[in-house]
């Protein structure tokens, strides 16, 4: 294989093919990469700083120990995968300066449907108006309140 240093700049390359190329350490600045596929790629170790990454799909991947920050993630789907030891902070509804911010506060509710939560800890969170339909809440505690024994007190069946 040999090594070529290309300084590419004003082109226009769209529609190249690049297949068994080692392409490490690359600089893209100010360039669109819409509707780019990326197959059989090792990406370990990327940065994506200011990226408009909108309608992306990433399948089969391994996002483990990957930092997300100052994202938006709305109307977003995340379908079966592994969040053993993931932290999720500081996330919010949008802010009066965000583009998306809605004064009136209708956004669609964040949902878990058909997920183990299971041994999960929510500390210092906004948990109201939130409904739990169907779950089991074997060992659920609310501020060190044992629901199931809080429930039986109150003559509620499970």
């Amino acid at each position: 294989m040999n090594k070529e240093v290309m300084k590419i700049q004003m082109a226009d390359i769209s529609e190249s093919s690049f297949q068994e190329v080692k392409a490490e350490e690359l600089l893209f600045d100010n360039v669109s990469l819409a509707r780019t596929r990326n197959n059989n790629a090792y990406m370990g170790g990327m940065e994506l700083n200011d990226v408009n990454l909108a309608e992306s799909k990433i399948t089969n991947a391994n996002l483990s120990n990957v930092g997300i920050q100052h994202a938006n993630f709305s109307h977003s789907t995340i379908d079966h995968v592994h969040l053993f030891g993931t932290e999720f902070r500081n996330v919010v509804l949008p802010q009066e300066t965000d583009g998306n911010y809605d004064p009136e506060g209708n956004y669609k509710p964040v949902s878990f449907h058909n997920c183990d939560l299971n041994k999960t800890r929510i500390s210092h969170c906004n948990l109201s108006h939130i409904e739990i339909t169907d779950c089991d809440i074997t060992g659920l505690k609310i501020n060190g309140i044992l629901i199931e024994d809080l429930l039986k007190s109150i003559g509620v069946r499970k």
